[in-house]
């Protein structure tokens, strides 16, 4: 039977209802963000509570209150005369057998019920459903029930994944991505930027151990390219290919989309582009040699010498990583990603040791770049023939530090605001992690379809994660109230209504609900043998 919470006594559509607790209702069961029932003839109104206050009937009643020992007057005026409502703001509602949008409102003394297990399953879809499309990650405050996020339509559009630091971002975007691989509704190409998500990371707490990766858990789902082969061996893995690409692959743009990293004049970054013009793809490897005789190559170029010198000592230190080569590479290391991408084999590229924001930022653009140019050509290639066979799959981008590529001025020059914009043409979307939403552009921001937030206490944050919201005033008061570990709120596409959630359990159960049993020829040894 439904645990009656109390009645509704006032409110309004816009602005949400009043309810009055019942008075025998321990009023630390009800909590902002908890997912409840108003009942109403034939009609059900799923609402979230996100405000809860003290009430009295008389203000004078405050003037005296009891003291500890009184205890009977206590129980007395709690019957009648003190009391605490909720405002409760309806999401959605079931009438007739059917969902919609709330455009009515309940009567007077409706009462107001815990939701069910069965209310869930409605509102967020099951597991169980034949399309495999949706994906356990959490229970609602204070229920044992499964709410699923829609992987259909989380991957329509970019989403993000935002908290402070110590939140857990990295545990929830493990689980998403794991969901997303179990139920085969994207491929993914992971920036791994701290070595988190191939083989094993270490779980956060007191009790720290070790989780498993995704490598671990899908062998033949998952490839590992790595930049530092090396210090992928010492964390107990082995990478399926070493990241090994040649000067030729860094472009002008590339280098232009980290001015601030690298501190760059503009007079620098013009510089580069009358390099490129004049010697096209060799760009880096010619400005790399002009040791000394810096001066007389500023000439050739028609460049400011001084300009020239600085974009040189910017650029050297290109040299000391091992993964760039001056010479020709035989084998193109990202036509072998796109390999594995195209059969659907999902791919991390660990940074070990080289996980500075300088080579982040620069693998992330040159690797992006190349693979939004060949999906626009897949994409095209696709609407011409309208042959299913030719349709991509449907790829996500995850990036962290997110608000480095996506910030107002670097999203109107790199490839990821591009994708940001452009996600439903081509078939990639982003999924964006980030401790700083706020330094996010508005107008990506705005373009996110789902976004998963845990904890943020800072204003401009919380404001930012909010953008293109509805009923985000009522948000606000929840997200202020998260727990720091593993609580979360979930809004946008990929959730019917938002609401708070006690994130999944990264453990043994979830590893052997989520892991592939099925066995199949080891990654390296498919792709290879296309070569």
């Amino acid at each position: 039977m439904q645990k009656k919470l109390g009645h509704i006594i006032s409110g309004s559509l816009a602005d949400g209802f009043i309810m009055r607790l019942d008075s025998a209702m321990n009023f630390n069961e009800i909590k902002t963000g908890r997912f409840i029932c108003i009942s109403c003839q034939n009609q059900k109104f799923f609402s979230l509570v996100t405000d809860l206050q003290l009430q009295v009937t008389h203000p004078d009643i405050l003037l005296f209150p009891p003291k500890e020992n009184e205890t009977l007057l206590t129980k007395t005026l709690k019957l009648k005369d003190i009391y605490a409502t909720a405002l409760v703001k309806p999401m959605l509602m079931l009438s007739n057998s059917k969902i919609s949008p709330v455009k009515t409102i309940p009567y007077h003394f409706a009462p107001v019920f815990e939701a069910e297990n069965e209310d869930i399953a409605l509102i967020f879809g099951s597991e169980d459903d034949k399309n495999k499309k949706y994906f356990n990650i959490g229970t609602p405050l204070d229920m044992d029930a499964p709410v699923c996020l829609d992987l259909e339509q989380f991957t329509a559009r970019s989403s993000g994944i935002f908290g402070k630091t110590g939140t857990g971002k990295t545990f929830l975007t493990r689980l998403v991505l794991a969901g997303l691989i179990r139920k085969e509704k994207a491929v993914t190409l992971i920036f791994d930027m701290h070595s988190e998500y191939g083989s094993q990371a270490r779980k956060e707490g007191n009790n720290e151990s070790f989780v498993k990766g995704l490598k671990t858990l899908f062998p033949n789902k998952v490839a590992i390219f790595s930049l530092d082969p090396t210090s992928t061996r010492r964390r107990g893995s082995t990478a399926d290919y070493e990241f090994i690409l040649n000067y030729k692959s860094i472009y002008v743009d590339d280098i232009i989309s980290l001015h601030e990293e690298l501190n760059l004049h503009p007079t620098a970054c013009e510089s580069a582009y009358l390099i490129a013009a004049k010697y096209k793809k060799a760009w880096l490897k010619v400005l790399l040699e002009q040791k000394d005789r810096l001066k007389e190559f500023a000439a050739e170029v028609g460049a400011n010498p001084e300009s020239i010198s600085a974009l040189y000592r910017k650029l050297r230190h290109i040299e000391r990583l091992p993964f760039f080569v001056a010479e020709d590479v035989q084998d193109d290391i990202i036509d072998r990603m796109m390999e594995c991408i195209d059969r659907g084999i999902s791919v991390i590229i660990e940074f070990g040791n080289y996980s500075s924001t300088f080579c982040y930022l620069l693998i992330a653009n040159i690797i992006t770049r190349r693979i939004h140019t060949n999906y626009v050509e897949k994409t095209e290639k696709f609407l011409g023939t309208r042959n299913k066979g030719d349709e991509p799959k449907k790829l996500l981008i995850v990036i962290e530090e997110a608000h480095k590529f996506l910030n107002a001025q670097a999203a109107k020059q790199t490839i990821f605001g591009t994708i940001a914009r452009e996600m439903r043409k081509y078939y990639v979307s982003l999924l964006v992690v980030d401790q700083r939403p706020s330094g996010i552009d508005p107008e990506i921001l705005s373009q996110i379809g789902t976004k998963i937030v845990a904890q943020l206490n800072d204003e401009k944050d919380i404001q930012a994660v909010l953008t293109g919201a509805n009923n985000a005033h009522y948000l606000r008061n929840i997200l202020s109230t998260l727990d720091s570990k593993k609580q979360i709120m979930i809004i946008g596409h990929a959730i019917s209504m938002p609401v708070v959630v006690q994130a999944r359990e990264y453990d043994e159960k979830f590893y052997k609900d989520i892991s592939d049993p099925i066995s199949l020829r080891p990654v390296k040894e498919l792709i290879d043998e296309l070569y």
